[in-house]
């Protein structure tokens, strides 16, 4: 997972090209449970760094999905309608948006920062 970057709202992200694709990560779906819907945006929506584009619903909590970066929704993983609990089982295949246009991108970790981060957060 060397290319992948984390933010402090636990979403991942990775750049290939000009094409970035968020999810969320491990730490999010185990302090999540067992997740029961995914409120997806739809392409062409424009995102904001910082700013909700949609919410995970799990049994015990419903989470926000903050954007990392600002631009425009050129994919969904329409998977996740059918089968949100796949953010559970594999949280870094399982992304949820792919986004082009990219103007800003959030301050991110590398993953030995996310780690230390998160073992704050216990």
């Amino acid at each position: 997972m060397a290319d992948v970057k984390f933010t402090k709202t636990h979403e991942w992200v990775s750049k290939d090209g000009g094409v970035y694709t968020v999810g969320i990560s491990d730490y999010a779906q185990k302090e999540l449970g067992d997740v029961v819907f995914v409120n997806l945006p739809e392409v062409g929506d424009e995102v904001s760094k910082g700013e909700a584009f949609g919410d995970v619903e799990a049994v015990k909590a419903v989470s926000d999905l903050v954007s990392p970066v600002t631009g425009t929704v050129s994919e969904i993983n329409e998977e996740l309608s059918d089968a949100p609990e796949n953010l559970n089982s594999d949280p870094y295949g399982a992304w949820i948006m792919k986004v082009t246009d990219v103007t800003e991108v959030e301050e991110l970790m590398d993953e030995e920062a996310y780690r230390e981060f998160c073992s704050k957060e216990e």
